[in-house]
């Protein structure tokens, strides 16, 4: 029998907390449960072989996974490749052997993640000899101490999708991949302070992509100014930073966070680890068409969130009344 029903319309703007706790709780139970499984080797074996150290492994802006391995003083296989698994989907990278003059060969593969579903993914090297003999081998993670204090983080998202991959560890000791699919974001691609005001340049990433809202919302008091806001193509937007409303809601000087479609904004695509020392920014003066000045600051904080400092100095430029007698 058909059933007539309807869909309720996605809301904008992100869940709520009791929502987004339990969507947590679901997906990290099922991670571990994950994580588990692809440790353990497939099909009936019953003294499956040590994981293969490797001489390198990475993973860049959670695209590029580059690995090297030792190919050992032994004949060369007659093939290796890595294989990526996760249920039935299976991504095969061929494994090239790199002859050097000094030190020991290497087989090495880079592979390109487009499109990884949420869950664990089982790194796999398989090798088949000159007598046929097909082989496979977990990889174990590399690097396992503590990771260097550098500018840039060890995992970063996908910068155009928001993917998050990482390598870890599974209870057998095997290296896996665990993708992470994007949480709702408003990012910021750049701003352009100009003579007269700010625009800035966004796009949404995992969120509702239209109508689109933006406002200004005062750190400290939480008073909110709409702001101008242009759709684009593909999530696309463009701010007018109303720098007038804001001066104009309060005397002195201000610090002002920004929402798009009830997203905060901000550079969160990033493996940068500190934006506000990485990006610094001047104050400037603005003429505003309706004639008055505004010092402002348009930075990112140590989180990523872009933020405006102002304060209106029209009555501070003007020169004092000289009295005559």
């Amino acid at each position: 029998m058909d059933r007539i029903g309807f869909t309720p319309p996605r809301l904008l703007g992100p869940r709520p907390r009791l929502v987004r706790r339990l969507r947590a709780t679901v997906r990290s139970t099922r991670f571990r449960l994950e994580r588990v499984a692809a440790g353990r080797p497939h099909g009936r074996v019953s003294r499956p072989e040590p994981p293969l150290t490797p001489v390198h492994l990475s993973l860049r802006d959670s695209r590029t996974l580059n690995l090297a391995l030792a190919a050992g003083s032994a004949a060369p296989p007659d093939r290796a490749r890595l294989l990526i698994t996760r249920g039935r989907r299976r991504l095969t990278v061929p494994l090239v052997l790199e002859r050097h003059t000094a030190g020991t060969p290497l087989l090495t593969a880079t592979a390109t993640l487009r499109d990884m579903r949420d869950g664990v993914w089982r790194l796999t090297v398989e090798t088949r000899g000159a007598d046929g003999r097909v082989r496979r081998q977990g990889i174990a993670p590399a690097g396992e101490g503590a990771s260097p204090a550098t500018p840039t983080l060890p995992h970063a998202p996908d910068p155009r999708t928001g993917t998050l991959v990482r390598i870890v560890r599974s209870r057998t000791g095997r290296a896996v991949l665990q993708a992470t699919r994007p949480r709702p974001r408003a990012e910021l691609v750049r701003f352009e302070p100009r003579g007269d005001g700010i625009t800035v340049h966004g796009r949404l990433v995992g969120a509702a992509l239209a109508p689109v809202r933006a406002e200004a919302v005062r750190r400290r008091d939480k008073v909110v100014v709409p702001a101008d806001v242009v759709d684009g193509p593909g999530g696309a937007f463009m701010l007018r930073v109303p720098l007038g409303a804001m001066t104009g809601a309060g005397a002195g000087q201000w610090v002002w966070d920004f929402r798009v479609a009830g997203l905060p904004l901000g550079r969160w695509l990033t493996d940068v680890r500190d934006p506000s020392a990485a990006y610094p920014t001047p104050f400037r003066v603005f003429a505003l068409p309706e004639g008055s000045l505004v010092r402002a600051h348009a930075h990112f904080t140590r989180t990523g969130a872009f933020a405006v400092t102002c304060r209106d100095i029209t009555d501070l430029t003007r020169e004092p009344t000289k009295e005559t007698s």
